[in-house]
């Protein structure tokens, strides 16, 4: 499976990722048709640069780019996006009788449940498809 990363030119390139080369550092190595790139860092450098990509992965997934949809609370699924200033995403969607349980997460991590009515309009930025 390739790495889905593209040259500027729409080229795959290859990339390799290790650690403990030299000593306790973490090793990017790109390998693009016109030469090959290698970059090191320290962990801590490391989860910086993956926290940065985290973020601008989530900013390019909720980017405007469809309409928003509203569903009813009761046909909520992981992974739903709502709209709104700050990032929530369906975590889990629990029906019990004529009330749906929603567990939410923010985009800062932050986890919480709230109640709804089955029939309650939600607005969502973003739906997964189905076979997701």
């Amino acid at each position: 499976m390739g790495s889905g990363i593209t040259d500027a030119d729409g080229h795959p390139v290859p990339v390799t990722v290790t650690a403990g080369e030299p000593g306790p550092r973490v090793s990017i190595r790109l390998s693009p048709p016109a030469g090959e790139l290698v970059w090191s860092c320290t962990p801590g450098s490391a989860r910086e640069l993956a926290a940065v990509l985290l973020r601008a992965a989530e900013e390019a997934e909720n980017a405007p780019g469809e309409p928003p949809v509203t569903v009813e609370a009761g046909e909520l699924r992981r992974g739903d996006v709502r709209d709104g200033d700050r990032s929530m995403t369906v975590e889990s969607a629990r029906t019990d009788g004529s009330t749906v349980h929603v567990s939410w997460k923010s985009g800062a991590g932050r986890s919480w449940t709230q109640a709804y009515a089955a029939d309650t309009a939600i607005t969502l930025k973003r739906r997964l498809s189905e076979g997701r």
